[in-house]
């Protein structure tokens, strides 16, 4: 047996976002209408995720979120408030598939108007709360990766009078996050996420045809992108683990990419300078485990084989052996457990029951005690 992790990713660890409790989504609806004050809401936010943290502990996890409760979405509550960044009239389209047909994710579309910068650390608040509940837990704070900021506006959306010269749009960029996780780590910060889906998607040859039609390299964007990651986290604090989960989306159980990990795989496993990669490996669709021998010694694999998707539970002995066929391409040591995403990436959540998540949970943490002690 393996000795316990103490530092993240641990052996059994989960993503962030979590199903909103009825409490939540009445008082943000309560809000919208008008029915309460601002105060009220963050009050409600504040109950449920002091509920939430308890069942992450209580289930045995060393991590704990916030369940992302006060957001709408994983990545567009952050974008917007970067500073440069504002809502634009209409909205952006996202198409989503499921078994039964697809669907639209249409967050307002976004500009960016202004140099970019951090004018506030966002989510600071936020964060403090969490980590007032997290005890010996770590508290595990998740943030969209600096990619998504391009990937979902791409060029259309950056005011050429104000980057006359895209380079400058990526140098500031990549300053702004830094900023963020400078500030971040002031807070006490040692457990920061960034969840990418840029990274995943660009495996998909459709995606890489749509990148394409909007005139860019698409062969060559996530060598871009993994740049930006790696200049955002250059200064990154010796205490703080930065972790990135890369997915192929996630919105009412339904997803916008398929393909396996190999077309950036040597690029992305290589040369991206974080700690630990949150990878989706729950069905088909996230192909095989070859990819991972490019992920170098001293790098985690957290192997995301529980779906979030669907609410029945997965076979233990059958996540033992995909743990045991992953091991053929990266160390054993090297492997963590986890769900695939997040149980609610947007406020609407995915189809499956609270008790259902907590189950999963539980799962995660039964077989990452039997594979690891």
């Amino acid at each position: 047996m393996l000795p316990m992790r103490t530092t993240p990713p641990f052996r059994a660890d989960h993503v962030g976002s979590l199903l909103r409790p009825t409490s939540v989504l009445a008082a943000r609806d309560d809000f919208a209408a008008g029915q309460i004050t601002a105060e009220r809401l963050r009050a409600a936010e504040d109950a449920a995720i002091a509920d939430v943290v308890a069942m992450q502990q209580n289930a045995g996890l060393q991590t704990a979120t916030d369940g992302e409760f006060r957001r709408a979405s994983w990545h567009m509550d952050f974008i917007y408030q970067i500073g440069g960044i504002g809502k634009a009239p209409g909205n952006l389209a996202v198409k989503f598939h499921n078994p039964s047909g697809d669907i639209e994710f249409t967050p307002a579309a976004l500009h960016v108007g202004s140099k970019i910068h951090m004018a506030t650390t966002i989510f600071e608040d936020d964060f403090a709360y969490l980590q007032s509940l997290a005890g010996t837990s770590t508290a595990k704070l998740t943030i969209p990766s600096p990619n998504m900021v391009h990937y979902r506006g791409g060029p259309a959306a950056i005011d050429p009078q104000v980057y006359p010269d895209i380079e400058e749009f990526w140098s500031d960029l990549s300053a702004a996050y830094a900023d963020e996780v400078a500030r971040l780590d002031a807070l006490g910060c040692t457990y920061l996420q960034f969840d990418d889906t840029s990274l995943a998607y660009l495996n998909d040859p459709a995606q890489r045809a749509e990148i394409a039609g909007r005139g860019e390299d698409a062969e060559h964007l996530h060598l871009r992108y993994i740049r930006q990651v790696n200049d955002a986290l250059a200064a990154k604090p010796a205490g703080m683990t930065v972790t990135t989960h890369l997915c192929r989306g996630n919105f009412r159980s339904s997803w916008a990419a398929s393909g396996g990990y190999d077309f950036v795989a040597e690029a992305l496993f290589s040369g991206l300078n974080v700690d630990g990669f949150f990878l989706e490996y729950d069905d088909e669709r996230s192909g095989g485990f070859e990819p991972l021998r490019f992920v170098p010694r001293g790098k985690m694999v957290v192997l995301g084989l529980v779906t979030t998707k669907r609410g029945e539970l997965e076979d233990p002995d059958m996540l033992k052996r995909r743990i045991e066929q992953a091991s053929k391409f990266v160390s054993l040591d090297q492997i963590c457990l986890s769900p695939q995403c997040g149980f609610s990436s947007t406020v609407e959540g995915n189809a499956l029951s609270y008790e259902q998540e907590v189950a999963k949970l539980e799962l995660i943490i039964k077989v990452a005690e039997d594979v690891w002690g």
